[in-house]
């Protein structure tokens, strides 16, 4: 049986704080502002974490071209 050690768990935890340090800052930038306000009312209904998480996508999406 393999076991989980808790360094892991203190490993998620990082990340979690990290990935929330790094969407407010998303949140908070200009270009996020600007792509959200180009977006129609749906989308400005949707929890900042789905917001950013479209928002990361199409901008690579962009970039990929």
């Amino acid at each position: 049986m393999v076991r989980i050690h808790a360094t892991s768990e203190r490993q998620f935890s990082g990340d979690a704080n990290i990935w929330n340090s790094l969407k407010s800052a998303i949140a908070a930038s200009s270009g996020f502002q600007r792509w959200l306000l180009e977006r129609d009312t749906q989308v400005q209904k949707l929890r900042l974490e789905e917001q950013v998480q479209r928002y990361l996508r199409e901008t690579l999406e962009t970039l990929a071209y």
